[in-house]
């Protein structure tokens, strides 16, 4: 199983450039195996998830920040519903962020993040993140080039803070191609039990398809740090992104070197009746 040597092609180093069109959505090859052998090895990373975030919680030390950003449809719920099932919801939390409220936008674009960062002993998933504000706001043109080109290095110094007082930063784009993205679009309007899914707002924003690859592009290059770094995971197949984002979480949480707090000491002569 080659999934850990080669999963680090996927991670955007510091000051790479990066073309999407040279990032093929459609990639397997970080995985040595079919789309079975991946849903197995997925459940196993699973167990391995269950027993370390457990362990964070317990040890209560270490905080774990993971970031997906994505197209629509491009399976930021799935990957939640499918990386951390199993979890104990006690430790894990999701922190979803829609268009901002008329309060939110009287604060700063960081405001509203920074009241989610995970607390000691919690892994918390930002689904969308502080990255609309170089995202969706740059490709509306919803505030000046000028307010959203700075943001660039305050998302930096934001997320080296959290770096530097103990968050664990791990940041993936969910990287489907626009004809995968038709697809999916298509599946949610025949399927009755997924329309729900479909809203009248993602067909005009498919027409945005090459200034978001455009945005995405800079974030990726100006954003990815040894401290909080990108991947680019190729996500048309559901199995393949499930088993590299996996694998990336519980490597990182291995290193931390976790262990169990010390045996509570109780009187010799107590006993349990």
């Amino acid at each position: 199983m080659k999934t850990d040597s080669h999963v680090r092609r996927y991670r955007v180093r510091p000051g790479q450039t990066v073309r999407l069109d040279d990032w093929d959505a459609d990639d397997t090859s970080g995985f040595d195996g079919k789309k079975n052998d991946a849903l197995v090895e997925s459940e196993k990373l699973g167990g391995e998830l269950e027993h370390l975030q457990e362990l964070l919680y317990a040890e209560h030390k270490h905080k774990v920040l993971i970031v997906l950003q994505a197209l629509d449809t491009g399976g930021k719920d799935g990957t939640i519903r499918r990386v951390f099932e199993g979890v104990n919801p006690q430790g894990v939390r999701v922190a979803h962020f829609g268009v901002p409220t008329p309060e939110e936008l009287d604060h700063d674009f960081l405001w509203r993040e920074h009241a989610q960062v995970p607390g000691e002993g919690e892994i918390v998933i930002f689904n969308r993140s502080h990255y609309e504000g170089v995202l969706a706001v740059r490709v509306h043109k919803l505030v000046p080039r000028e307010i959203w080109k700075a943001r660039y290095q305050e998302i930096n110094d934001f997320e080296r803070m959290l770096s530097e007082e103990g968050t664990t930063i791990l940041k993936f784009f969910l990287h489907i191609d626009k004809d995968e993205q038709r697809k999916r679009l298509q599946d949610r309007l025949d399927d009755p039990t997924k329309r729900w899914k479909f809203s009248v707002h993602d067909l005009p924003e498919r027409a945005f398809w090459s200034e978001y690859m455009k945005a995405y592009e800079e974030v990726l290059e100006k954003t990815s740090t040894e401290w909080a770094p990108w991947y680019v995971v190729p996500s048309n197949h559901n199995w393949f992104r499930d088993v590299i984002i996996s694998t990336v979480i519980v490597r990182t949480l291995q290193e931390m070197d976790m262990h169990y707090p010390p045996d509570v000491k109780l009187p010799k002569s107590m006993t349990i009746k």
